[in-house]
């Protein structure tokens, strides 16, 4: 699917792709932004070409990942709207029906779980670059950066929303405290990176 058809799809009157697909899209468009710079970087400086070349391999990695991502989001919603929708006129079908929508919902935090994850990598570069990367190319860091964050807030956004039915205590233990470190280091890293924008600038 080409961009137009996206945007598209976006905007019709479905429930997808929506939020969660668009945050990894904001991710994949991060890693695209802190590739170009470390490209760019390597070229400029030598001293650091090893580095930025590590960069780069590694962000490809993300970039692609995301990628698939924007369509696994759209994909495990639409198994949660296919759970409300199995039969319930027997207790038994209520059952099922039950540990299905139940199973969906779980299921369709892992994505977001893994936009979070992967963004974060990518905060943690962009800030290297926009200390260690070409100068003239900052300002292309500093959007990569607010994509990242984007695709984080909104990752955390979608976990929050599909936990809600979740009764699974466990479960629920587990992601919070994932999302809470996520939070806690978004916020740092974020906090440093503005730090440094606001100087350079």
């Amino acid at each position: 699917m080409d961009l137009k058809q996206f945007l598209d799809k976006v905007a019709s009157d479905t429930p997808t792709p929506g939020g969660g697909s668009v945050s990894a899209l904001a991710g994949a468009l991060s890693a695209s932004l802190i590739m170009m710079v470390a490209g760019l970087s390597a070229k400029k400086d030598k001293k650091n070409q090893r580095e930025m070349e590590k960069i780069k391999k590694k962000t490809l990695a993300i970039q692609k990942r995301l990628l698939r991502a924007v369509d696994e989001d759209a994909q495990s919603f639409d198994q949660v709207i296919q759970a409300y929708r199995l039969p319930r006129e027997t207790e038994k079908e209520q059952h099922r029906r039950a540990r299905a929508i139940q199973k969906a919902y779980q299921k369709a935090t892992l994505t977001p779980q893994l936009v979070c994850q992967q963004s974060i990598q990518l905060l943690k570069d962009a800030k290297f670059l926009i200390l260690k990367g070409n100068p003239n190319a900052v300002s292309d860091t500093g959007v990569a950066a607010f994509l990242a964050d984007a695709a984080i807030a909104g990752g955390l956004l979608n976990i929050g929303i599909n936990l809600v039915p979740v009764k699974d205590q466990a479960f629920l233990k587990r992601t919070r405290l994932r999302m809470a470190g996520w939070a806690k280091e978004r916020n740092r890293l974020m906090g440093e990176i503005l730090k440094s924008l606001i100087k350079l600038g």
